[in-house]
């Protein structure tokens, strides 16, 4: 939000610079961002200073310029040419010295040394106009004769910059999108450190009824989603251009002047808070104002010619027959405040802040109105605003209030009564605070002390002040206040060790894993844990439907209407931005949470039972594995170059073919692939092709390969072993191949499985290294030639051994695949 310096000091009194009160706002919680300077003048005038003409004599080169000799209080005299035709010899006028910038709307024009029809000129002697204080261009500025020769423009023209603190407000800090709300902050601040100052506005005395000529009924249907509706009637207003002071104070903080009664609702909204709506009041019919929500359907055109369809969600303001505005989002087509318009009718309201969230969102509508609804007002300064929007509409339209303010108030929002025991204070600040100190700053932020006893404080807090309702929030505006370098570090600090936790084995993984997956040429990636609806609700995916999905209540955007239950989606999300920008050869990884709904594991007593989350791995290979290299072919990535990185993070877990169960993956993201389980069933990884539906909704046409290991289940498998290092066997390898005729829905890792249970000892390496189906073998049949390596570490192995363990391996693989030998 954009906060004015010098509309800030109209509030609260202060003489603090502006980088000070930007620092002093910065440690009251209200961050701030950046810190503009900004003109009323373009430049600031620099460069330009009071002249007195000394002499004045005609070009010999031109019929219209002069020679002048000009004293800016330098002590020597500069020559200027000048053309025109008002100068003369003894005037005081505006110079733009050498080096001086002036503008011409974008355009800049340095003055520097020049030679004018074979004069040379040091110097320009200025108009209104092309300084920026006026329009005039008949001819020089010249100036009463009491003024300083020497004294800068901006001395001599009152120019004062202004200042524009950006400030980053948080989502529960709705009370200080105002002026006047960050001025109670720096009021708080101020006083706390021992600043002379004082907090006030502009009273209301002013106000006055002046006929009752245009009475507006009001009527609230919906009293939830509206608490308070207020609104008075002005007429006979001359809708105009705003005066220029209230135009610069909304250009300065980034606001476009309208006209003066938009303006007026504006400024009252920046200044105080409170978002106001103004209605043609000609446009109200059966002059009567009714809060209510639409029928499914209402079509609806607001104010930027584009129709909206609402609903039963959807809180209107309508006149006695149709709707003109979504409440505290945005005005209706026709029923705005035009030139033509001479009555209006002032609206100012409380909505319930979740109404306001949730239409908005809807309809995709965003207003400095709603921003504030959705983070909650004041709901007693309501008639404050409309009062000081009356008074000016009086000002600056020349209108009259004509009827008494019609105030809807059916249940009265309360103040918040929270108590404030001093041990707790000072246990949570780690300090003991004085308790005129605590009292002192709990009352300059507008808190009322309601009782106090030994023990602590009953505390009456504002109604604005939404994010103030605990204990533990009044500790924090007071800490805010006071300061949190203010609060010191102890002397002595207590600590105690503790033994490895389930976080830290975790956090050791994860780096494990991370530094051999960059090792391997890996870039990490990191995407949202919120993504897009349709992932999951327009695919019919078998692992993760939509019922599963965990849904976003009240979500920005239907980008982002689910939590993620695969890792997938985003990284082909990562890949697609890569492939469009001609970097088609990845290999990412990503490591984050997963989060799954369960219905049945939903009870009244523990609602959050199901919801799950789940810890995982994922990894993504496609393009080229070797491109453009003149010691290696091009190559294209595969599945087995996965299958590899796959199987390596097992080797290195400390899983081996003995404790790993390789099965076909049931996953419908992927056309093909394997699950990698434990004996007792547990999921470790799938790792697969990504399936040609889902890469064609993303529109790649090139290979993705993708593996997903639930490091949840990987970390409760591998907890219990333990890495033990052992001398490399002197003993030397044999290796022995066997050619086998087996069905073609047999898969290797059967066979893997099989050798190893066969012979734990001996048998070390399994490894497939040829495949063949074709013509000479019968039919479902095809032919795996497989490599077994056996080692004893205790000594060599003879013949018998070897030719034992093969004849064991075999009768295992005929019986339970009936394979035969070729």
């Amino acid at each position: 939000m954009n906060i004015s310096y010098k509309w800030l000091k109209e509030y609260v009194d202060f003489d603090l610079t502006p980088q000070a009160t930007a620092d002093a706002l910065t440690s009251t919680g209200l961050e701030v961002d950046a810190l503009t300077e900004v003109q009323s003048v373009k430049g600031g005038l620099k460069g330009l200073y009071v002249g007195k003409v000394l002499t004045c004599e005609p070009h010999p080169n031109s019929d219209h310029m002069h020679i002048t000799t000009v004293d800016l209080g330098k002590g020597t005299p500069s020559q200027i040419v000048c053309g025109a035709p008002n100068v003369a010899a003894g005037e005081k006028v505006i110079v733009a010295d050498l080096g001086c910038v002036l503008y011409d709307g974008d355009h800049e024009v340095l003055i520097k040394k020049a030679k004018l029809r074979g004069v040379e000129s040091y110097g320009m002697l200025c108009a209104e106009d092309e300084i920026g204080v006026g329009t005039d261009h008949s001819g020089i500025i010249v100036l009463p004769d009491d003024v300083k020769v020497g004294t800068p423009a901006a001395e001599y023209y009152h120019l004062e910059s202004d200042w524009v603190i950006e400030i980053d407000i948080t989502a529960n800090r709705g009370d200080a999108l105002s002026h006047y709300g960050v001025a109670r902050d720096l009021y708080a601040w101020l006083k706390r450190n021992g600043y002379k100052t004082s907090l006030h506005r502009p009273d209301c005395q002013s106000f006055k009824v002046d006929n009752n000529d245009f009475p507006i009924d009001v009527e609230i249907e919906n009293t939830e989603a509206c608490k308070r509706y207020a609104c008075v009637s002005i007429t006979d207003c001359d809708v105009k251009e705003s005066p220029k002071w209230l135009q610069d104070k909304l250009r300065v903080i980034g606001l476009r002047p309208i006209n003066n009664i938009v303006d007026i609702t504006n400024y009252i909204m920046m200044a105080y808070g409170q978002p106001m709506h103004c209605f043609d009041a000609d446009m109200v019919k059966g002059r009567k104002i009714v809060v209510r929500t639409q029928p499914e359907g209402t079509k609806f055109v607001t104010l930027d010619g584009v129709e909206h369809t609402l609903g039963t969600h959807d809180l209107s303001i309508c006149n006695a027959e149709e709707p003109m505005c979504i409440a505290g989002i945005f005005g209706g087509k026709g029923s705005g405040t035009y030139e033509s318009t001479r009555n209006v009718v002032l609206e100012s309201a409380y909505f319930h802040p979740t109404w306001i969230r949730k239409s908005a969102r809807r309809h995709g509508l965003s207003t400095d109105a709603s921003y504030r609804f959705e983070r909650g007002i004041d709901p007693n300064g309501i008639i404050y605003a409309l009062k000081q929007a009356a008074i000016l509409c009086k000002e600056l339209a020349g209108g009259k209030v004509s009827m008494q303010i019609k105030d809807v108030y059916p249940e009265p929002l309360k103040d918040f009564d929270v108590r404030l025991n001093y041990e707790y204070c000072d246990r949570l600040i780690g300090k003991k605070l004085e308790r005129e100190t605590l009292k002192e700053i709990v009352t300059s932020l507008e808190m009322k002390i309601k009782t106090e006893d030994a023990e602590g404080l009953d505390l009456v807090v504002p109604a604005y002040r939404v994010d103030v309702q605990r204990p533990c929030d009044v500790v924090e505006d007071i800490l805010r206040i006071y300061g949190y370098n203010n609060v010191e570090i102890p002397l002595t600090l207590k600590s105690s060790l503790n033994i490895q936790g389930e976080e830290d084995r975790k956090a050791d993984l994860e780096n494990h894993l991370s530094e051999l997956l960059v090792g391997c040429g890996f870039f990490e990636i990191m995407n949202n844990s919120l993504t897009k609806t349709t992932y999951y609700q327009d695919n019919q995916l078998n692992k993760y439907p939509w019922e599963t999905a965990v849904k976003i209540m009240n979500p920005l955007s239907s980008d982002l209407g689910v939590m993620r239950q695969t890792l997938l989606f985003g990284g082909l999300e990562s890949i697609v931005r890569n492939v469009h920008r001609k970097n088609p050869n990845l290999k990412f990884f990503e490591i984050g949470n997963c989060y799954h709904y369960d219905a049945a594991k939903r009870t009244p007593e523990h609602p959050i039972n199901a919801y799950q989350q789940s810890h995982h791995l994922g990894l993504w290979v496609t393009g080229k594995r070797a491109e453009g290299s003149w010691t290696h072919p091009d190559e294209d990535s595969s599945f087995f170059e996965l299958k590899a990185y796959v199987e390596n993070i097992f080797h290195v877990c400390g899983l081996n073919a003995d404790t790993l169960v390789v099965k076909r993956s049931e996953d419908n993201i992927y056309s093909r692939g394997l699950r990698y389980e434990t004996h007792q069933g547990a999921v470790l990884a799938e790792a697969g092709v990504v399936d040609l539906k889902i890469k064609k909704a993303f529109a790649l046409e090139q290979d993705v390969f993708f593996a997903d290991f639930d490091l949840t289940a990987l970390a409760r498998a591998i907890h219990r072993i333990k890495f033990e290092f052992k001398e490399v066997s002197k003993y030397p390898v044999v290796s022995r191949d066997l050619a086998l005729l087996i069905d073609k829905n047999i898969e290797f890792s059967q066979i893997e499985q099989i050798a190893h249970k066969t012979e734990k000892k001996l048998l070390k390496r399994v490894e497939l290294f040829d495949v063949y189906e074709g013509k000479n073998l019968p039919a479902g049949k095809k032919s795996y030639a497989i490599n077994f390596i056996l080692q004893d570490d205790t000594k060599t192995l003879t013949d018998k051994a070897i030719d034992s363990v093969m004849k064991k391996l075999i009768h295992q693989l005929t019986t339970q695949l009936n394979a035969e030998l070729r």
